[in-house]
């Protein structure tokens, strides 16, 4: 394999040892941990402390939900007849999702920035009993952007797994410390039961915001530009990529099930809920001491930043491409020609610095804004879903040789109408809980 450039990685032929696909594996785990943040965090430990393990069949839902989405996004941006990448595809099947998507991607970088600031700036004031939430999110949204401003993936890519490795340790050390309940984890897996409401919020809007936090919606579509990042461009690249996805899919469910454990072995047994993020740290310090807290704390911490980072990127690239569609720019819209555009830095600067408005004081609090957001963004899916499955089925765009099999095409189709129904709940739960 070649080595890399700067800017966009050239990677002419796959890996063919073990060795080599360990060291290959990279974009599964930053877009899961741009996936994995505050909503994976908020959603399983309300999802625990209110409902036990009942809940859990939703969380096997929407890992199946995004795995069968993004293996079709990857499929398409890998294999396609046209070389072109997934929204270029989507553009090609209807010309509006180009002005959709930049709206989108405007729209819900600040949604999606709102609950990620106020969670960083919250997790740091809980720990360090320092300073205000907005001085902390200032800080650390200033580091994002020079983060993301940086010419080089390979920077990205090894400091997420720098904090995959912390998220590991904080979430997967605490859960195992205070030990899971395999007969209930069992339980809440195949009983597809729906509890009455316990606490603040309903079990709609739980099981919503938590498809649209894990079995995800927009954000689904960043993938395409990390792995272009990466140098994958080109069928041969199918097998590691799947590879990869799965070992970071796997990676989300163990630190799902370790955050969902926390909730329904310390909080449900005494029928307390989690309405702002200290309630399940505090208790933690009562089982664990003060230590377990900010090991706590610093999965947080890790979960989210690397989300508010991820989002922001991700976005930056989505919108700026989309409005080179839309402009009739021809061409492969490559990772580094969009970040070239100066569309990108402006998207990137939006989503990390209009959100600090929600750190004034009496804003709304780091859990509801969470489980608003992930639920609200439920509603892309049947748009983002249709046309996904149209351009994977059909010949005219992903080729004869790609196209979906019959039994790829039954389960898109169940999927786009599992899809409508979460985007019809999504809304009947929004309006009941605001």
């Amino acid at each position: 394999m070649t080595k890399p450039s700067t800017n966009d990685q050239t990677i002419t032929e796959p890996p063919r040892t073990f060795s080599e696909y360990m060291r290959s594996f990279g974009p599964g785990i930053v877009v899961v941990l741009t996936w994995l943040g505050a909503g994976d965090i908020v959603d399983m430990g309300v999802a625990g402390s209110n409902y036990g393990y009942s809940l859990m069949w939703v969380l096997v839902l929407a890992v199946v939900m995004r795995f069968l989405f993004v293996s079709l996004i990857a499929k398409y941006q890998l294999c396609n007849q046209h070389s072109e990448g997934v929204l270029d595809g989507l553009v090609r099947l209807h010309p509006w999702y180009a002005p959709g998507l930049l709206l989108s991607a405007v729209v819900m970088g600040h949604v999606y920035g709102s609950y990620m600031t106020v969670g960083v700036g919250e997790a740091c004031r809980n720990v360090t009993g320092l300073g205000q939430v907005w001085h902390w999110a200032v800080l650390w949204n200033g580091i994002a952007v020079v983060l993301i401003f940086q010419p080089a993936y390979s920077r990205i890519e090894n400091s997420f797994k720098i904090f995959l490795a912390l998220l590991s340790v904080s979430f997967l050390g605490t859960a195992i410390w205070i030990g899971p309940s395999p007969e209930g984890i069992v339980q809440g897996l195949y009983r597809m039961e729906l509890p009455d409401q316990a606490g603040a919020f309903n079990p709609w809007l739980v099981a919503t915001a938590m498809i649209g936090a894990v079995g995800g919606s927009l954000m689904n579509l960043v993938y395409p530009y990390f792995l272009d990042a990466k140098g994958w461009r080109g069928p041969q690249f199918r097998r590691v990529q799947l590879y990869d996805f799965l070992l970071a899919v796997f990676v989300m469910i163990l630190l799902n099930l370790a955050v969902w454990t926390l909730g329904a072995e310390l909080l449900h047994p005494k029928g307390e809920t989690i309405e702002k993020m200290d309630d399940l740290p505090r208790l933690l310090s009562k089982i664990l001491g003060s230590n377990g807290r900010i090991l706590f704390y610093l999965g947080v911490f890790s979960a989210v930043f690397t989300s508010l980072v991820g989002h922001a990127m991700g976005l930056g690239y989505l919108g700026t491409h989309a409005l080179m569609r839309w402009q009739g720019a021809e061409g492969r819209h490559t990772q580094a020609r969009c970040r070239e555009h100066p569309m990108y830095r402006w998207i990137a600067l939006w989503c990390l610095i209009s959100p600090l408005i929600w750190t004034i004081p009496g804003m709304p609090g780091f859990v509801k804004l969470t489980l608003v957001a992930n639920s609200a963004q439920v509603v892309l899916l049947p748009v983002i879903a249709g046309g996904l499955w149209c351009i994977t089925a059909r010949a005219p765009y992903i080729g004869s040789k790609y196209k979906n099999r019959w039994w790829e095409n039954l389960v898109m189709g169940g999927l786009f109408v599992l899809a409508v129904w979460g985007g019809y709940k999504s809304i009947e739960s929004l309006l009941s809980s605001l």
